[in-house]
């Protein structure tokens, strides 16, 4: 309620303080000025620089260097950049939102490899999230290089500090400048409807005539100044904010902070206090007279709810917060598979560049597969396939040098080693010399360990993964293959099994591939014959992966009839006797290498292995996704009690040539820590991982729940104990969608909601809301999806977004996930991020949470 005093003053002292600011010039200079002015960026003559653009060379192979002029948009947020051959179609721009880093000098791969002939001063490097591929270019000269390196990171750091509310008004002023087509800073009917399509929404004729008919106070069919705001004002405006609002203020309209706490109290929020309350006020109110008085006016209230504070995901859990001074096995641990691959693990490229995004992304465990190279140097690549390869040495700098960038705690190299002892001896110099200090060379006591150290131990240290020699043994034949189960990964494509017959790969081919059975022997039934494909290695790489997939497919249908048993004593089988084959044609295990494997030494995991053997701390076993998934059914409990005190890693089928990934929940489920997933891929395998280590800072480790942790549990992920959490959440409104076809003005999407819950299969559901007709930007659903679970300590919640589409399949428009004991409940906003993981803002859900435990 209002105090007297405040009743007494007059509704022009009481209006609104937030207001969209519109332009008084119609030209882009003025446009440009207005955003940088908002952005307190007006007379930074770095960023003024970049609005007049600059030429580059853009530098993608020792012949490829092309000149490109690089501009800064009007609206900030975007780079525009034009060819030599102009394509007037296309949008040539690239937003801040979506870089990942500016580096400067030669300080990627491809410049280290390709930009020596430009000084490493003028030299500057952009990645993006998801899989764009980096911007590496040279400007004429150092000084306009750094004028970018340090324009960018203040626009980055400027956009990163925005609140939702400016990057909203930031975005609506973005697409009003562009529906403002003569530049004139009025704006007439037919360029307000192109503004509607432009923001994703369709509205009637009829409605949206009328509304520009109110709001054109002057009635000369043109929108110009305040005219401009109060049109701005009414598209974006929220009823249901409004109803919630005046719901807890009363007839004043004004949130007194005892009215606030109440809120706070129905958010679910028991422990707020009147002090909170307070702190809200000052922290979000945007009146300063009612700041005064600790009062919150209607906008204060929307910024409220559209910050950190009013959003789905617990703003405590954003840092560290959960106890990092238990051993290793007790944490979930960030893993990639097959790191170095930037696509397919058939033909794709291999980069150190992927290892730099996966720390990015807080990948705490990385891959290295291993092979001898030229010139006495290991590489790093996909064995017998037309990936590409990349230096050892370069892989083990890209660790020192951006492994404890976002996280403090210790990185695991998990070798996977098919290099001769000589090269291996390599491998061992370069981890020590280039690690140094980082590198785990003996136990922390010295003593043989009982349990492994924590993460908090082990701050800023390297631990090598491999296969280790013991004490009697001498320089006999052992190889990382096995343990890694890597016979399945290749089966289809190892020399013994796969014939290539032709030229090179760099020249014209005409190669025949014949692909025998797992048994080793020719089969009819099992036969693939990919004959006279005679294109270059990328185009036989296309049609390889082609073949194989389409083999893949027959046998795994063959495999569906049969039961699991026989399925997996085919495997070890097959396993078994290319052991016996091969033996003689593995590489020895080099002592300096053996040496540092120290916490994590490559081992063998078997069924009766789990059944009353006490685990070894120090040992890792690697299974691939089927054999864990075996365990996890017909061995529950006892796997689970193995992973209380021992690491296990858990990695794709080798099936997967397109390097797809399995559901990751399974094998958490199970206790396994190191769950291994392509990071290259995306999709909702990579949406669950992210999820999952959204929280704790972002650190890459996640204590396991305590029935995961006890040696003595009784858990079990098949047969968990009954319901007893009700999860009910009601989806109400989404703001600003992404417009998914911008080549089409008219091409609105249809949202609907879908919420998923990911955790033991008992608790695995998913519901959807309807769809709303042509409305992405502020569409209505009111729609209650509720939910059941019995073992919610393990739950994810998937919130997706998607176009529906009643003649084909679904298009994804946006998606967030996150741990259900991460879930704040009330009224809350969900920020959208795209499939890559980039953010979709100012696009959000809103939504009503309500957990109810039994």
């Amino acid at each position: 309620m209002l105090c007297p005093r405040w009743k007494r003053r007059s509704g022009r002292e009481l209006e609104p303080s937030f207001r969209i600011l519109v332009s008084d010039g119609g030209s882009q200079e003025g446009a440009a000025l207005r955003a940088l002015k908002k952005m307190d960026l007006n007379e930074d003559e770095d960023v003024l620089a970049m609005l007049k653009g600059s030429r580059f060379c853009k530098i993608r192979s020792l012949k490829w260097h092309k000149v490109r002029f690089y501009r800064l948009q009007e609206d900030c947020m975007t780079v525009w950049f034009q060819r030599r051959f102009r394509h007037p179609k296309s949008h040539h721009i690239f937003f801040l939102q979506h870089i990942e880093t500016v580096r400067q000098g030669h300080q990627s791969e491809g410049l280290r490899r390709y930009g020596g002939a430009f000084p490493s001063s003028c030299c500057l490097t952009i990645t993006f999230k998801g899989r764009r591929k980096n911007l590496d270019l040279a400007a004429p000269t150092e000084e306009e290089a750094q004028r970018w390196v340090r324009g960018l990171a203040k626009l980055r750091a400027r956009l990163e500090a925005m609140s939702q509310r400016e990057k909203l008004d930031h975005w609506i002023h973005g697409y009003l400048h562009q529906a403002d087509s003569d530049h004139d800073s009025k704006m007439s009917f037919k360029e307000i409807k192109h503004l509607l399509q432009m923001v994703n929404v369709t509205m009637d004729d009829m409605y949206a005539q009328q509304l520009f008919k109110e709001c054109d106070s002057s009635r000369n069919e043109q929108l110009e100044g305040a005219e401009i705001e109060e049109f701005l004002r009414r598209l974006l405006k929220r009823p249901e904010l409004e109803e919630i609002f005046y719901r807890y203020s009363g007839e004043d309209r004004v949130l007194s902070a005892a009215e606030l706490l109440e809120f706070l109290h129905d958010q679910g929020e028991e422990g707020a206090t009147m002090a909170q309350a307070q702190h809200l006020i000052h922290t979000y109110e945007l009146n300063e007279k009612a700041k005064q008085h600790d009062l919150m006016m209607l906008d204060g209230f929307m910024m409220y709810l559209l910050s950190p504070d009013g959003a789905v995901l617990d703003p405590a859990h954003k840092d560290v917060y959960q106890d990092m001074n238990q051993p290793l096995s007790h944490y979930f641990i960030s893993s990639s598979h097959n790191t170095y691959l930037t696509q397919s693990q058939i033909g794709g490229a291999s980069s150190t560049e992927a290892y730099i995004r996966a720390f990015a992304q807080g990948c705490r465990c990385v891959e290295l597969d291993c092979w001898e190279g030229p010139d006495g140097e290991p590489v790093v690549y996909h064995g017998h396939t037309f990936t590409s390869k990349i230096l050892f040495r370069d892989v083990i700098q890209v660790v020192r040098d951006h492994a404890f960038l976002l996280s403090p705690y210790p990185v695991i190299l998990s070798l996977e080693n098919h290099c001769g002892t000589q090269q291996q001896s390599t491998m061992a110099r370069y981890l020590r010399t280039i690690l140094g200090n980082m590198l785990v060379t003996e136990t922390l006591d010295g003593k043989i360990p009982k349990e492994l150290p924590s993460p908090e131990q082990l701050k800023g240290k390297v631990l090598v993964k491999g296969k280790k020699k013991t004490g009697h043994q001498k320089e006999e034949a052992q190889s990382d293959l096995p343990d890694e189960d890597k016979e399945n990964e290749l089966k289809l494509l190892k020399p013994s099994q796969v014939l290539l017959k032709g030229k090179s790969s760099g020249q014209q081919q005409k190669e025949e591939v014949v692909c025998f059975s797992s048994n080793g022997k020719k089969e009819d039934e099992k036969l693939l014959k990919v004959k006279s494909f005679t294109k270059r290695r990328k185009s036989s790489t296309h049609k390889l992966e082609e073949s194989v997939l389409s083999y893949i497919k027959e046998e795994e249908e063959g495999k569906e009839e049969q039961d699991e048993e026989s399925e997996e004593e085919e495997e070890e089988e097959a396993e078994s006797g290319e052991r016996n084959k091969q033996t003689k044609k593995r590489p020895h295990i080099s002592s300096g290498l053996s040496d540092l494997v120290i916490y994590c030494r490559a081992s063998h995991l078997n069924a009766v292995d789990l059944n009353g053997i006490q685990p070894q701390p120090c040992w890792v076993p690697s299974l691939n996704e089927r054999k864990a998934r075996k365990f996890i059914k017909e061995s529950g409990n006892n796997f689970v009690r193995h992973n209380t005190c021992q690491l296990c890693r858990v990695y794709p089928l080798g099936l997967r040539m397109t390097s797809a990934n399995y559901n990751p929940q399974e094998m958490w489920n199970g206790g396994c820590q190191l769950v291994a997933l392509n990071f290259q891929t995306p999709g909702y395998e990579m949406d669950l991982n992210n999820g999952r280590f959204l929280v704790n800072g972002k650190c890459g480790y996640v204590l396991k729940p305590d029935f995961l942790r006890r040696r003595d549990t009784t858990f079990d992920p098949e047969h968990p104990g009954p319901p007893q959490t009700t999860l009910i959440i009601k989806v109400l409104t989404a703001q600003q969608l992404p417009k998914l076809n911008r080549e089409k003005p008219n091409s609105i999407v249809d949202p609907l909601v879908r919420v998923e819950i990911y955790g033991v299969p008992r608790d695995c559901a998913q519901k959807e809301t309807n769809y709303v007709l042509n409305n992405g930007f502020n569409p209505y659903w009111g729609q209650t999806l509720q939910f059941t679970l019995g073992t919610p300590e393990l739950a994810l919640v998937r919130f997706v977004v998607e176009d529906y589409d009643i003649t084909s399949s679904n298009d994804f428009v946006g998606q967030f996930t996150l741990p259900m004991y991460s879930l704040k409940q009330g009224y809350r906003h969900i920020h959208l991020f795209s499939k890559d993981g980039a953010s979709l803002a100012p696009a959000t859900l809103f939504v009503h949470i309500q957990i109810k435990n039994q």
